[in-house]
């Protein structure tokens, strides 16, 4: 487990974006049995995939679509383990992934970005993935 104040700038970026931090399963659980409309969920990560590419690339293709999701919600891997354990449950039969992007749609899943999709790429080619998940699903 990562020490907080270590963590603290990265959970901040993506809740200064509009996100809401689940901590707990039971806050993740909550949602999805009364979601309605579309959720966009970013498992988070101390890795430099997610500081360089998936948290800017979200952000970006956020801020550039004409059609938003209904709720921007984000877990943070190695440290909200029940919560990551909760998402990464509705994100089946994907293999966890860190981090990693989820669209849902009426509490389904309707597209996912892997590890895979974001490692070795750059934030703009997440934020045209963002961007095409977001026009296909919202």
């Amino acid at each position: 487990m990562y020490p907080e104040e270590a963590i603290a700038p990265m959970r901040e970026e993506l809740v200064e974006s509009g996100f809401t931090e689940w901590k707990t399963v039971q806050e993740v659980e909550d949602y999805f049995q009364q979601q309605k409309g579309t959720a966009l969920v970013v498992i988070n990560s101390v890795c430099g995939c997610a500081a360089g590419t998936a948290r800017p690339g979200v952000i970006q293709g956020i801020k550039q679509s004409s059609k938003k999701p209904d709720g921007l919600y984000t877990v943070f891997a190695g440290v909200d383990r029940e919560a990551v354990q909760a998402v990464r449950n509705r994100t089946q039969p994907y293999p966890p992934s860190s981090p990693s992007i989820a669209l849902f749609r009426d509490g389904r899943l309707a597209h996912f970005i892997e590890r895979t999709h974001i490692e070795g790429n750059t934030a703009e080619q997440v934020a045209r993935q963002v961007l095409s998940a977001l026009d296909k699903h919202c």
